[in-house]
């Protein structure tokens, strides 16, 4: 294997392996509540979950375009799944997992990924933001009725973890800057917790964790039409969901460590995690936003922090599970308030101000849909459809049409400037006044304008029509190449 080949892997898998590894398990830790917590939500036990992100981490790692990122058994797939579940049980979950992943796939090989242009920065930030307010709202349960030794427990996680790497920095104790501070946080934790008795809750409170490792195997469903029906939309629902949040989370990895990412990639390496996850008794999932920053903000930079968050889940929960069972859960709690926080972007709250209103009106209506509907497809497409209405709008009114008389033959001249389109057709139409050239030649000149589709076409052949119903003689000039064949296919 050549030199540069070699290098080139090892930027891409692991620039340190103790770095990614240690970065992994703070993902590791970040995932096991939400999980389980997810595993509730679709109404499947925390092993179908804890498997699926197991078996998800590693396929993603293999074969996804963002290294880094961090995908698992997810709440926005977990919602759209439940029904499904609800209705005609795990097995038909299973199968709609494989169709969703094998639709994903087709999304990333037809290079699909593009669509993300679609989403505007203003949705992306609400994106994120909506997600931090909902990971920080998933740990109110946890904390309610709590007793005194479990806020004290949260109070010292925060400390251990905001106070560690300060105190490093301060002293210059390379050992607080080697091992990431929410690792430190749980294994305090669970230690006072253990030596002192104390009544808190563990993780095994919240649900049974895997007894063995994970089966391969088909899902047990008829092989009929009767139950593509019952998966198909399901599995559509899935596909999108997942599609959206992982491209979305990839942007998000994107920013924070100044790399692109090959999406396109992503959405087929998505697909491939899910259908193995299918075939491994796991839930389909996709990517993890809060999880994602947390392995990216203790030096994951590889897709071996990614693979490593995967393998070490399964270690816990299937060999250490003795051991993990005993973990506080308000330590893990810690964990996803300071994910809450490095996920939300503060610098957006005094954009509010800065940034024009309709920005603003986006970002504040993504995050509001968000929330109030627990869906992120939701949220995202309502901020999408915002921002095309408000562009469309915008675009629409920089339409401008002048005109100047000649004084000696008394022929009128219009100048035509701007995009013209379904929404300021109209427009064009309005600016031209037929009656007071009544009979005489006119002249229209647009080559400072471009006509994107028929109805635009349609409004200047209206305008045309009009000023001849009039008795005008009517002069085109300056229909570029591309609005001339559109006008040539209309009249086809």
């Amino acid at each position: 294997m050549s030199l540069p080949l070699l290098a080139r892997l090892r930027a891409e898998w692991a620039p340190s392996i103790p770095r990614e590894l240690l970065a992994g398990a703070v993902a590791t830790f970040a995932l096991i509540p939400e999980v389980i917590a997810f595993s509730f939500v679709a109404g499947v036990d925390p092993s179908v979950g804890l498997f699926a992100s197991f078996v998800i981490s590693i396929v993603i790692a293999i074969f996804g375009g963002r290294p880094a990122m961090v995908s698992a058994a997810a709440g926005s797939v977990a919602l759209v799944a439940a029904p499904l579940v609800a209705a005609h049980g795990l097995p038909y979950l299973f199968a709609a997992g494989l169709l969703a992943g094998a639709l994903q796939i087709v999304f990333g090989l037809c290079k699909l990924g593009v669509l993300m242009r679609f989403v505007s920065s203003s949705v992306r930030t609400g994106f994120v933001n909506a997600l931090a307010i909902l990971i920080f709202a998933a740990q109110l349960p946890h904390l309610h009725g709590a007793n005194a030794p479990t806020w004290a427990l949260l109070a010292l996680g925060l400390l251990l973890i905001y106070g560690l790497p300060w105190l490093g920095q301060r002293l210059g104790l390379t050992l607080f800057g080697l091992i990431p501070s929410p690792l430190i946080c749980v294994v305090v934790l669970t230690v006072l917790a253990a030596l002192l008795g104390l009544p808190v809750a563990t993780v095994a409170d919240l649900g049974r964790l895997p007894e063995a490792l994970p089966q391969f195997g088909l899902p047990a469903v008829p092989a009929s039409l009767e139950t593509l029906r019952i998966i198909l939309l399901p599995a559509l629902a899935i596909a999108m969901v997942g599609l959206l949040e992982s491209v979305l989370t990839a942007a998000v990895v994107d920013e924070m460590t100044n790399t692109p990412s090959d999406k396109n990639r992503e959405c087929t390496g998505l697909g491939l995690a899910n259908m193995a996850s299918s075939v491994f008794g796991g839930i389909a999932g996709c990517g993890m936003i809060g999880q994602a920053v947390g392995n990216v903000k203790y030096g994951g930079r590889g897709r071996l922090s990614t693979l490593f968050a995967g393998v070490f889940l399964l270690v816990l929960m299937v060999a250490l599970k003795d051991w993990v069972s005993q973990v506080p859960v308000v330590a893990l709690v810690a964990i996803m308030v300071m994910v809450s926080a490095s996920t939300f972007d503060w610098k957006s709250l005094g954009n509010l101000v800065r940034h024009p209103r309709l920005s603003s009106g986006v970002m504040l209506a993504t995050v509001a849909i968000t929330i109030a509907t627990h869906n992120l497809a939701a949220g995202v497409i309502t901020g999408v459809l915002l921002s095309g209405v408000f562009f469309t709008f915008k675009v629409a009114h920089m339409l401008q049409v002048r005109h100047a008389d000649d004084p000696a033959t008394g022929a009128r001249t219009w100048w035509v400037s701007g995009q013209v389109f379904f929404a300021s057709a109209d427009a064009l139409v309005e600016s031209f006044d037929v009656r007071a050239v009544a009979g005489l030649p006119v002249c229209i000149d647009v080559s400072g304008a471009h006509f994107w589709d028929i109805t635009a076409v349609g409004a200047l052949d209206k305008v045309v029509q009009r000023l001849q119903q009039h008795g005008c003689t009517v002069e085109l000039v300056g229909l570029d190449a591309q609005s001339q064949r559109l006008v040539q296919r209309m009249k086809t």
